[in-house]
């Protein structure tokens, strides 16, 4: 059965990706298989539940919670995303394991621990670790957010693609959740963004500079992004098993067979609740400049690579403490001043947006948490001491987990989500 013809903001779909660990000592476990099992108890790459679907993607240690296809609303999603959440944690503790959130495992020693995911679709990831070694942190131990918006045609690709470009660095801002790997701080508020934008360095066509080049139609993006990008592969490829739109790591991608553009720039969270809000902040913003509030689709059209890389490696490594000094992008966003930080920024944006009902859910409440308290990985690291050894990682990423067990958001003990 064909798609609908979806156009901009018709709909949005979701997926929510997180880690199965062992109850008691939070390793790694790969075992999606237990759980990702149709109604004849085959494994299956994919399983439906209502409004969700879950599902696996490279490694057997995730699982990947999803709307079943287009949902007209962010309404309802966060509670939908909390409950099966619960279903999957009920099927894995006969197994002695549970859902993990962050967006990195902090102490996986991917090398020793990266098990592929062996069954559908098994030939498309043996491709990639053949010709990228997976037993890597930027393809093994990586957990995200997508968000995927719908454009119908060339002219709402070039709308919805030039504001996208732009919303990209400014998203780690409100959801870095990676500040541990290695059992150590990296010194970086999204270290999954690190070590994401090098993983296909050996064909560095494949993620750019993760900012997407400046294509607004779907033959410039051919040009720019996917015929050097297959060209780059296709001696490593011979069977052209990854010579699809499918390849692209960019941290936003155009999937033109489907009518949309996927995000792919924002750490999963400690809940699903904090995940949806940051999604429905970032969907405002977008249809903000979509709508030409500040400046037209022209002028945004004319925002090169460069000054969006720099504010998204500042983000990388600061967050909501980093700098944007660009008059030429923060004009775009309706700013005169020669520079802000991203909480400013941030702060300045919410004050633009205004109240849709169609959201279904007050949203802004945790967003002022995120914008007061930091994101989720200034939390972490406040939480922590200078040099935390195994024993202090495990209780603060144990209480994470309960974090997304029970549906709320990771505070200091003893304080006050709300204050």
């Amino acid at each position: 059965m064909p798609r609908p013809h979806l156009h901009l903001f018709d709909a949005v779909g979701i997926e929510l990706e997180y880690m199965i660990v062992d109850s008691g000592t939070l390793n790694v476990r790969p075992i999606a298989d237990v759980v990702l099992r149709d109604e004849t108890g085959a494994v299956a790459s994919e399983v439906e539940h209502g409004s969700l679907a879950w599902s696996n993607e490279l490694v057997s240690h995730v699982i990947e919670l999803k709307t079943n296809g287009p949902a007209a609303t962010l309404d309802g999603l966060a509670e939908a995303f909390q409950s099966q959440v619960g279903e999957i944690n009920r099927q894995l503790a006969p197994h002695g394991a549970r859902l993990l959130p962050s967006a990195m495992h902090p102490w996986m020693d991917p090398h020793a621990e990266m098990v592929l995911w062996p069954h559908e679709y098994g030939p498309v990831y043996e491709a990639f670790n053949r010709i990228f070694d997976c037993r890597g942190h930027g393809w093994a131990n990586l957990q995200s957010m997508h968000i995927n918006l719908p454009f119908s045609g060339d002219e709402e690709f070039g709308r919805l693609h030039a504001a996208v470009r732009l919303v990209l660095p400014l998203l780690p801002a409100l959801a870095g959740s990676s500040p541990i790997m290695d059992g150590n701080r990296t010194g970086l508020m999204d270290s999954r963004l690190e070590v994401y934008r090098t993983n296909s360095r050996r064909i560095p066509s494949v993620a750019g500079r993760v900012i997407p080049e400046p294509a607004f139609d779907a033959a410039s993006y051919s040009r720019l992004i996917f015929t050097p990008m297959f060209a780059d592969i296709a001696p490593h490829d011979p069977e052209g098993v990854l010579q699809d739109e499918f390849l692209n790591a960019r941290g936003a991608i155009a999937r033109f067979s489907r009518g949309t553009i996927e995000i792919r720039v924002i750490d999963v969270q400690e809940c699903p609740a904090a995940d949806l809000a940051i999604a429905a902040a970032a969907i405002s913003v977008v249809k903000l400049l979509v709508d030409q509030h500040w400046t037209d689709t022209r002028s945004q059209q004319s925002i090169p690579v460069e000054p969006l890389e720099a504010v998204f490696l500042a983000a990388i490594r600061d967050a909501e403490r980093a700098t944007v000094d660009s008059p030429e992008l923060l004009q775009q966003f309706g700013v005169s001043a020669m520079s802000l930080t991203l909480a400013e920024l941030w702060q300045h944006l919410l004050r633009e947006v205004a109240p849709d009902p169609s959201a279904g859910f007050d949203w802004r409440p945790t967003i002022d948490t995120i914008l007061r308290r930091g994101p989720l990985a200034r939390r972490i690291t406040d939480a922590l001491s200078a040099s935390p050894d195994p024993a202090e990682l495990r209780r603060l990423y144990a209480r994470l987990a309960d974090c997304l067990a029970s549906g709320s958001l990771f505070v200091a003990s003893g304080s006050d989500p709300d204050a």
